[in-house]
């Protein structure tokens, strides 16, 4: 039988959709790789946005290549993995689009998500973007490998939702207690350590 390789997602949508608590519950129970996104930015363009300045289409070129690169090496591998990145362009995502991508995009209210910035205090990105991140935003077409989930709702709700949707399934030794290094890559760490991918259901 032919084993059906499993994606790679990359949770997108606005700062403050919840996309890097989603990705972690996501995580921990597929036991799949986890990279996030915000930590792969230049350190300009963590001072820009920290300063309150939304950042342009050039600020973002060789961020989404980093974030392209760490794809392109999953899908290659054949490992499926989890990485968070606001894709907030089609143009964006088109950088980031290979042919085992699936974008999930956390699609809340503009009043719901300016709440949670506004209580959020472990972050780089200040309430004040939110506004330019709104405008810039293109859901995904539907001409697009991609499926919305309504944010709001408990985060596990949501992960259950994408995992039923999606029809995903654990990698070998990983449970709903957590991968035991959820964050780690194992494409970075050498490659075929983890095995490749899992059946489908």
């Amino acid at each position: 039988m032919i084993e059906e390789q499993q994606p790679v997602l990359v949770i997108m949508g606005v700062s403050g959709s919840g996309k890097s608590t989603v990705a972690g519950i996501l995580a921990g129970q597929l036991g799949w790789d986890l990279e996030e996104g915000d930590d792969l930015h230049p350190a300009e363009n963590v001072a820009k946005m920290a300063a309150g300045h939304p950042l342009t289409d050039e600020d973002r070129a060789p961020w989404l290549d980093t974030i392209s690169s760490w794809i392109i090496e999953h899908t290659m591998a054949g490992v499926p993995g989890i990485i968070t990145c606001s894709a907030l362009k089609r143009r964006y995502r088109d950088v980031l689009r290979e042919k085992n991508v699936i974008f999930v995009h956390l699609a809340g209210s503009k009043d719901l998500i300016g709440r949670r910035l506004a209580t959020r205090m472990d972050h780089y990105m200040p309430p004040s973007l939110l506004d330019s991140q709104v405008a810039t935003l293109e859901p995904p077409g539907a001409d697009e490998r991609a499926i919305t989930i309504e944010a709001g709702r408990a985060p596990a709700e949501e992960a259950a939702e994408i995992v039923r949707l999606l029809g995903l399934t654990p990698r070998a030794g990983s449970s709903t207690l957590g991968a035991p290094d959820p964050g780690k890559s194992s494409v970075a760490r050498g490659g075929s350590a983890l095995g490749g991918p899992e059946p489908a259901p």
